[in-house]
């Protein structure tokens, strides 16, 4: 398994929102609910979140604070119904590598293992959550 799984997930709790097709860059790219979800969620656990916005693959939960760009990737099924499928995944690998930006070696290991264990904190700690699963490969649409 992956350090950094795409957390499966069902809920009714996420369902596709009214209005929410405006935000979209693509069609069917919903998640917007559980974006703003996790978005409250990680400001409770401290994290810094300034925006959640819908991107052409889905919706980024942004995650400032960090010495390299990190956030969250969320997923929605396209068929989306009372009950939709999504998942989360991690911008960011844990790994240690160059930056040319820095111009140092950088570690990101340490944040987003943490950052894993709070979502999976957050959504088992939710009874209307559900987790499918974590897979290293991209769970909905397959």
């Amino acid at each position: 398994m992956t350090e950094n799984p795409f957390i499966h997930i069902n809920s009714s709790k996420f369902p596709i929102l009214s209005g929410e097709n405006e935000d979209l860059v693509n069609e069917g790219t919903y998640g917007k609910a559980l974006a703003e979800y996790l978005a409250e969620h990680l400001k409770s656990r401290g994290y810094d979140v300034p925006i959640t916005c819908c991107e052409d693959w889905g919706w980024w939960v942004e995650i400032k604070g960090q010495p390299y760009t990190l956030g969250c990737c969320v997923y929605g099924a396209s068929n989306a119904g009372d009950n939709p499928e999504l998942c989360v995944k991690i911008s960011r690998n844990p790994e240690r590598k160059w930056s040319l930006l820095r111009f140092r070696m950088i570690d990101t290991r340490e944040r987003v293992v943490k950052l894993l264990g709070d979502l999976r904190a957050i959504f088992e700690s939710d009874p209307e959550v559900v987790i499918i699963g974590l897979t290293e490969d991209f769970p909905l649409w397959s």
